[in-house]
């Protein structure tokens, strides 16, 4: 269908999404999990309500999801090329991918934390667990089909959110999507990275449904 430079460029194009995406979901999580704990367990009816330190953390969280990525992107742009020393390219393009990711994670990881029985909680702490004991092995534990379902649901999105960088030169599909398929008008590679993107985002969906499937105690 395509010469084999055209190929290749789709194949490192492949290569690229990926790249961003895993490492942006990665960094996403790594402060997104704790933000989403910090907002549960300060809530009112949370094991440590603090009720000041649950407003900042929900007005943070309500802003962050509030810039629209493309937006958050041009504004991130200094600091982007602060710490990689370029603002384009797929590694530039983590950054704003991260910070976007960060409040969308927080909030799942939050909501899932909320999911968990009351009384679960509460036998816990009859029995004398601590703060974090309950966090690690009660919240986090009965959570965890939830928590991979919204792993799965974050990876589609933030594969969506790299597909918008292409518009500034972000890398991977959305990249060549616009560079050849918009500016080129090579509707033919348009197409192809549209249907890419869609089976790299059902490829993720269906490795993240089984594993919250087999994770799933109820079943």
């Amino acid at each position: 269908m395509f010469s084999p430079e055209v190929n290749a460029m789709l194949l490192r194009g492949i290569g690229e999404t990926l790249y961003m995406t895993l490492l942006s979901t990665l960094f996403g999580y790594l402060f997104g999990i704790p933000l989403g704990i910090l907002l549960t367990i300060s809530d009112k009816n949370g094991i440590k309500p603090n009720r000041v330190l649950f407003r900042i953390l929900d007005i943070i969280v309500n802003i962050g999801r509030s810039i629209p990525f493309l937006i958050l992107l041009i504004l991130l742009i200094p600091l982007t090329r602060m710490l990689v020393g370029t603002s384009i390219g797929s590694t530039a393009t983590i950054v704003p991918l991260t910070v976007a990711a960060i409040p969308f994670i927080a909030r799942m990881v939050e909501s899932s934390l909320r999911e968990v029985d009351p009384g679960v909680i509460e036998a816990a702490r009859s029995m004398g667990a601590k703060t974090g004991t309950i966090i690690f092995r009660v919240l986090l534990v009965e959570a965890r089909t939830s928590l991979i379902v919204g792993v799965t649901i974050a990876l589609g999105t933030i594969l969506g959110y790299s597909a918008m960088a292409g518009t500034v030169g972000g890398g991977g599909l959305g990249d060549i999507a616009i560079r050849y398929g918009y500016y080129r008008y090579e509707t033919r590679i348009m197409i192809v990275t549209v249907i890419l993107l869609v089976i790299l985002v059902q490829i993720l969906q269906l490795i993240g449904m089984v594993m919250s499937s087999k994770l799933d105690k109820r079943k």
